[in-house]
């Protein structure tokens, strides 16, 4: 039996990175051997298994044949007899596919038969073999190493097979599931606009996301949009929001945010009058075709509806300020309103040359919040017996406690 450190956290090393978790192959054993050395096995589709006392993955080494569509259509193969070269075989990546003897970190010896040092050198992310092409997830993987090494280029080869992959229909055969799960992660890299740059431009975001895809080449009005693409204006977005490591649902919100503005009919462009409508319209659809959690879900509904009126808060009168809190669940959801507002400064700010515009509304709508929540509704509903009464005393309530923020005295 020999032991090996695989994959990522090769990888990582070799870029100077901190690594968080180790995966490792095993090469000459078998299933009894791993279950009598007190590993437990966890692998559905193939031998996995934990490691007794330190609880990282050891899997067997195998190889793969595709018999079927999707990334599902494997049949796995794993003996004594598979060599490590062959595992390495069946990885995605250059550099996913070196691995370490397992006697050392970073002075174990380097085992790396297809040359992902000098990729990582070059920063390129290559295929590494043809077998490539029989997994559609590979595709929404190299978009996402795109998002995390944001300095690395796919090489033309490796997009030329994707290409030709999306042409065959393979992403057509990716459940809901494992393209939510990919791109979420995306979405959480350093530079998530890389992601959809990647899937643009091998046409797998018009099979994935064609709600997100359209938005490219849509002109918005140059006084409020200087960067007038709304496909770029989007991608600013959410740029700004992993810039200020803003979590999952404020960057899926700000994802979505502009959706209808694809759908706007050209003869009003590049106003877009009514777009968000249409931008929950098309979002809930990408929700449920996706299965995305509900609290992403829930926030880009409200960011999509609202985000635009938050620019008229400043001129708006007490009670149109309350309630719009009130539209919002500002009062009984104060953190999604805090979400909510958050996506709207990634909106105002992720636009060319405005990225450190001031963006008073926010101050101002938190200010308000704190005005209304501070009245006691229990103490008031104590008074009254009739649930409209009770309803109408606390929005005096707290609509006084919004005037006496603002100052208002009229």
């Amino acid at each position: 039996m020999k032991i090996y450190s695989v994959g990522g956290a090769v990888r990582d090393e070799l870029l100077g990175l901190a690594v968080k978790d180790r995966d490792y192959v095993v090469v000459g054993s078998t299933v009894q051997a791993m279950l009598d050395a007190g590993y437990k096995p966890v692998g559905k589709d193939f031998p996995v298994f934990l490691h007794p006392k330190t609880h990282e993955e050891y899997a067997l080494a195998r190889t793969e044949r595709k018999t079927g569509a999707g990334y599902k259509g494997f049949t796995v193969h794993a003996s004594p007899e598979v060599t490590l070269e062959e595992d390495l075989a069946r990885r995605d990546f250059t550099i996913n596919a070196m691995a370490r003897s397992a006697d050392g970190i970073l002075t174990g010896l380097l085992i790396d038969p297809h040359n992902g040092r000098l990729d990582i050198k070059a920063k390129i992310l290559r295929h590494v073999s043809e077998a490539f092409a029989e997994d559609p997830v590979r595709i929404l993987r190299a978009a996402r190493f795109a998002a995390r090494f944001a300095d690395f280029n796919v090489a033309p080869e490796t997009m030329a097979l994707m290409r030709q992959m999306v042409a065959a229909g393979e992403v057509d055969a990716l459940v809901p599931e494992r393209v939510w799960q990919e791109l979420s992660k995306g979405l959480m890299e350093h530079a998530p606009s890389r992601m959809f740059e990647v899937l643009r431009d091998c046409g797998a975001l018009q099979k994935i996301l064609p709600e997100l895809d359209r938005l490219w080449g849509v002109p918005q009005p140059p006084q409020h949009h200087p960067e007038i693409d709304t496909g770029i204006h989007v991608m600013m977005v959410i740029d700004y929001a992993a810039k200020l490591n803003f979590s999952l649902p404020v960057r899926f919100a700000a994802l979505m945010h502009d959706l209808g503005k694809g759908t706007t009919p050209a003869d009003i462009l590049p106003r877009h009058i009514g777009h968000e409508i249409r931008s929950v319209d098309l979002l809930k659809e990408v929700a449920k075709r996706l299965r995305v959690p509900n609290d992403c879900k829930e926030l880009a509904v409200i960011v999509a509806k609202f985000h635009g009126k938050l620019h008229q808060v400043i001129q708006m009168k007490p009670q149109t300020l309350l309630q719009f809190l009130i539209d919002l669940d500002a009062i009984r959801q104060p953190e999604r309103f805090k979400d909510f507002l958050k996506v709207c400064e990634c909106d105002s700010r992720g636009r060319a040359g405005l990225e450190s515009c001031a963006l008073p509304e926010v101050d101002l709508m938190l200010k308000l919040l704190k005005a209304a929540t501070s009245i006691d509704a229990g103490a008031i509903a104590k008074t009254l017996t009739e649930p409209d009464a009770i309803k109408q005393a606390i929005f005096e309530a707290r609509l006084q406690a919004v005037k006496q923020a603002l100052n208002f005295s009229s």
